[in-house]
């Protein structure tokens, strides 16, 4: 198997998910959009797309303008060729935005390690069917996707009682995922040094909050852990149906 990895800053890579995916020997290409990697020609030639999060937003087309090629990428790979992807954050925004929502400002920022409700759509999903009703989640966001409505092809899988989107699929092989199921026991730690988060966790929750956010972390890693491992299984049977 074969993983294109889109990157926008470079300590946010698949995380704890990357380590099962290294530990099944599968191929996996890395590219850096923020240090100026492009994107293969041949993207269309590997069997999933993972997107990963980032400071910056979907609108900052001036700024950071591989945005605009990355979003006709996704466009590309998720409704034109129908392959499967997993979008993490900053990458499920993007995934929306592509379907024809539209990403803006949360009412209020989530930040900390926060509950998300699943939904009964999750009952007879591929990836998500054997999640409990309600997990903790790491959520590190400003920023959220609305408007996905009007697409008869998305289903909303989960929920919080700030973010409607905090899980929704495209058709039955592209996910986004506003929380961060990918997160290992040095990634707040190492987020905390990224200027953008530590201003935006600062502001929310305090100057020190890095600490608290840490310890709960922590606390809940075991189960972050167990869901990964249960969205990548999922996933993996997902790409093995697809490539039938």
């Amino acid at each position: 198997m074969k993983f294109l990895i889109l990157q926008h800053i470079d300590i946010e890579d698949p995380g704890y998910i990357k380590d099962l995916m290294l530990a099944d020997g599968f191929n996996l290409t890395t590219i850096e959009l923020d240090q100026g990697d492009t994107i293969p020609e041949n993207f269309l030639d590997y069997d999933a797309m993972f997107c990963m999060g980032g400071p910056m937003d979907t609108w900052m087309e001036d700024e950071y303008p591989w945005l605009k090629v990355e979003k006709q990428k996704i466009k590309e790979y998720v409704i034109d060729a129908e392959k499967p992807f997993l979008g993490f954050c900053l990458g499920a925004q993007l995934l929306g935005e592509v379907l024809g929502g539209q990403v803006v400002k949360s009412s209020t920022p989530e930040i900390g390690v926060l509950d998300v409700n699943l939904l009964e759509s999750k009952t007879s999903d591929r990836l998500f069917s054997s999640f409990p009703d309600q997990i903790k989640a790491l959520q590190w966001h400003s920023f959220e996707v609305q408007n996905l409505e009007n697409n008869d092809s998305v289903t909303l899988i989960a929920s919080s009682n700030t973010t409607k989107y905090q899980i929704f699929k495209y058709k039955n092989h592209a996910y986004g995922i506003q929380f961060h199921i990918e997160v290992k026991n040095d990634t707040v730690a190492q987020w905390g040094c990224v200027p953008e988060y530590k201003q935006a966790l600062e502001n929310t929750l305090g100057i020190d909050a890095l600490t608290q956010f840490k310890a709960q972390t922590a606390a809940n890693l075991a189960d972050m852990n167990r869901y990964s491992t249960i969205v990548y299984e999922n996933f993996k049977q997902l790409l093995q149906t697809n490539a039938k």
